[in-house]
């Protein structure tokens, strides 16, 4: 059994219900994304591992317990999530950002400690963000922010890390720049990584393991070859899709693709699939 998983956890907004019945196993030490239409429950369930949200029904459990029931700085000291567009408070340097991960192990007046100045550096050092530690973050690049809050995560000292559209608004060097880290950090130091992505390419090239939602419900969940097919990618966005390799993976990829006519309230969906493949394929493998 994994460390982390669900049960028939049923998650939703008032009266309407978004998440329905869920029952997730998150492979431990791996890389797990989470693909599927806007709407669909990806970022809800995120939230609802991570108590952002609370659910209705079912439950979340971490290491044989309920996280409901863990008190919040120890269940901060398991498992921190990048929020899907993350901000913080204006002229605050790179430095102080980071430091904010380790509010989990303050203690009294919540002064930082010597081992809380080296866990800091190291998170900078690690994400290549060190140079820019006393520069304000409303300075940086989107890529160098995004690294910034990776760094953040990493200082609060995490084994299960979870991130929201990490990729989103980066250009394609940025894109690949943070995903490459984030595979580094899983590969060198065991992290398990836990992200919702819409580029189907990136999501299928950087797992170990996929999760296909739609309609708050899992379509198929396993390795890249069992969610990357023409068949699932039907069901999940209703569109035809030609799935072959990457030559330089190996892994499954979606080569091109045409919406399915005749069934109008799918269209929306597969224009936001469009949004991931509008630029020519062979220019995104490296």
């Amino acid at each position: 059994m994994p460390r982390l998983y669900t049960e028939q956890l049923s998650v939703g907004y008032g009266e309407r219900v978004i998440v329905n019945r869920l029952t997730v196993h998150i492979p431990d030490e791996k890389i797990t994304t989470i693909i599927g239409p806007n709407g669909c429950g990806k970022s809800t369930l995120l939230k609802a591992m991570t108590r952002i949200i609370r659910h209705q029904e079912g439950a979340v459990i971490l290491d044989g317990k309920q996280i409901s029931q863990e008190h919040t700085k120890l269940l901060a000291q398991k498992m921190a999530i990048l929020p899907q567009t993350p901000e913080s408070p204006g002229g605050l340097t790179v430095g102080e950002l980071v430091s904010y991960g380790r509010f989990p192990y303050q203690k009294g007046f919540g002064r930082l400690t010597k081992r809380d100045y080296e866990v800091i550096d190291w998170a900078l050092e690690v994400t290549g963000t060190i140079a820019f530690k006393h520069r304000p973050v409303d300075s940086l690049s989107g890529g160098q922010r995004q690294r910034v809050w990776i760094a953040m995560a990493l200082a609060q000292g995490t084994d299960i890390i979870f991130l929201d559209e990490p990729t989103t608004y980066l250009d394609m060097a940025h894109q690949l720049e943070v995903l490459e880290l984030l595979q580094r950090l899983n590969r060198e130091q065991k992290r398990t990584i836990i992200m919702v992505l819409h580029d189907l390419n990136q999501a299928a090239r950087f797992a170990d393991y996929m999760i296909a939602m739609k309609d708050g419900k899992i379509v198929q969940a396993g390795t890249c070859e069992q969610v990357m097919t023409r068949d699932v990618l039907r069901k999940v966005f209703h569109i035809d899709a030609e799935i072959g390799r990457d030559p330089r993976t190996n892994k499954p990829m979606c080569i091109t693709y045409h919406l399915i006519k005749g069934d109008a309230e799918h269209v929306e969906e597969a224009n936001d699939v469009h949004s991931s493949f509008v630029r020519p394929h062979l220019e995104c493998v490296r």
